[in-house]
């Protein structure tokens, strides 16, 4: 997200759109304010998701925000082009959001939110994160700019298609077969 959706004012998702809206308004950096989003939904799905969920999800969204805040600062890409950018940016994004999910993991913002409605109405967790994100990437782009809004919708689409992969394809484990019987 910071060095490939950020730099062109492209939201990540929920709390992506929140923390650009808390750097737009406030004098902070979109790591710091990212956090200070995904913690804000953390708290609401403490008492609901666990201690183990919990605070594995405070780990990743501290790495998240401080790896942000890290390629920001240090990584810079001379060239941009704006929709290689949106595809590796979303297709990253998704991949990280799909391997926390699918270890009971979140990734913090509406992503906690997204696992409570999956787990309670037992669907893939991609399509509420979807619609949830979409109505912060309406508010972000009445605040801020309309011209966001197709590339957040864009980044979005990637990104949650992968969350569903990752999150629902079976893989082997090839030590299982190793300690097979043969009969």
């Amino acid at each position: 997200m910071g060095l490939f959706l950020f730099p062109n004012s492209i939201p990540s998702g929920g709390a992506g759109g929140l923390a650009v809206l808390l750097n737009y308004w406030f004098p902070i950096n979109i790591g710091l304010a990212l956090w200070i989003v995904n913690f804000s939904f953390l708290l609401l799905g403490v008492k609901y998701l666990g201690k183990r969920f919990t605070l594995w999800t405070l780990l990743s969204i501290t790495v998240t925000s401080v790896s942000i805040d890290m390629f920001e600062t240090y990584l810079h890409v001379p060239e941009r082009h704006l929709f290689i950018d949106l595809i590796v940016g979303s297709l990253f994004l998704g991949t990280g959001i799909g391997i926390l999910m699918r270890n009971n993991v979140s990734n913090g913002g509406v992503g906690v939110v997204a696992v409570m409605i999956s787990h309670k109405r037992g669907i893939l967790p991609g399509k509420p994160l979807f619609y949830m994100n979409v109505a912060i990437f309406i508010l972000t782009a009445l605040v801020i700019s309309v011209e966001i809004l197709l590339l957040a919708f864009i980044s979005q689409w990637i990104s949650t298609k992968v969350v569903d992969i990752i999150y629902s394809v079976e893989f082997q484990r090839p030590y299982y077969y190793a300690f097979r019987r043969k009969r």
